[in-house]
């Protein structure tokens, strides 16, 4: 049976629990969504869990609040240039049309909390629930992405690696931020051998937050295949606020399947409705039974 690696997205750290406690947990939930998905028992979906977010945390206060945008610019001033580009990343690949700038500056003067407003308004999300995403989401994603040397992002992507080798793993499947871990640990690590790649609304293709920070760096605006990957599948719902722009396939041509489906309309983003989706089940049940 072809063991699984899943490796999650952001706001997964829990400082009380022990990492390894937790990767048991976590293991057991991704094989109990993935098998409602396919439509087996859970202990026929041979799922490890690579947990990378403690070393993202290490060494850091845990955060004043999982709302406070406010102390999330104060504590990352140049994330009002990533979170703008974002922002016009939705507008295309979403068709928002976000309101104009408050001022002739751009929508970089517009503070963080006014922009996350206005789209949770424009989509019809919860604006409390959606602030608390959009904080852990960027908090996560500035910690990964410190810099392509950083020991943070190192250990992180060791981690993921490790995990891919000791288990013999073929299938790979990655998260939001997760499939920025898994990509870099896979392309710093050539001689792991994948079958397939599958990433979940994935910020991959994101310019100047994601794309452009990426290591390798992208040549002439496109980014490159994993070289032990055979296969890479990637999927995003509609409504995802993450996985954007549209289509990957634009940043990523070697993309062998690119995929945008209704997963979730009124729970965007989460693991388990990707975990649980037919498109999902549909890829990976060519791998459940082989040796």
């Amino acid at each position: 049976m072809t063991a699984f690696v899943a490796v999650h997205g952001v706001g997964q750290y829990l400082s009380a629990v022990p990492p390894a406690d937790l990767v048991t947990a976590r293991s057991a939930v991704w094989a109990k969504d993935l098998a409602a998905g396919l439509g087996t028992s859970a202990e026929h979906v041979p799922v490890t869990y690579a947990y990378y977010s403690h070393h993202l945390h290490r060494g850091r206060p845990v955060a004043q609040g999982s709302d406070d945008l406010d102390q999330l610019e104060r504590e990352h001033p140049h994330l009002a240039e990533v979170v703008a580009h974002w922002a016009e990343s939705l507008d295309e690949s979403l068709g928002l049309r976000l309101p104009p700038p408050a001022t002739s500056q751009g929508r970089l003067a517009v503070p963080l909390r006014q922009l996350v407003s206005a789209i949770s308004e424009h989509l019809s999300l919860d604006g409390r629930l959606t602030r608390a995403f959009i904080a852990t989401l960027f908090r996560d994603v500035t910690r990964y992405l410190g810099g392509p040397d950083d020991t943070v992002r190192a250990a992180a992507r060791e981690e993921v690696a490790g995990v891919i080798s000791s288990t013999g793993a073929r299938v790979v499947i990655a998260h939001s931020l997760g499939s920025v871990v898994a990509y870099e640990a896979l392309h710093a690590h050539p001689e792991l051998e994948v079958d397939l790649l599958l990433t979940l609304g994935s910020p991959l293709a994101l310019r100047h937050g994601v794309f452009d920070r990426l290591s390798p760096a992208p040549a002439n605006g496109t980014g490159e295949h994993p070289p032990g990957v055979r296969r890479w599948v990637n999927l995003c719902d509609h409504g995802d606020i993450v996985a954007v722009p549209r289509p990957l396939k634009q940043r990523f041509p070697s993309v062998d399947l690119d995929l945008t489906d209704s997963i979730a309309p009124f729970d965007f983003h989460r693991a388990s409705p990707y975990l649980r989706s037919a498109a999902v089940a549909a890829t990976l049940a060519p791998f459940l039974h082989t040796s």
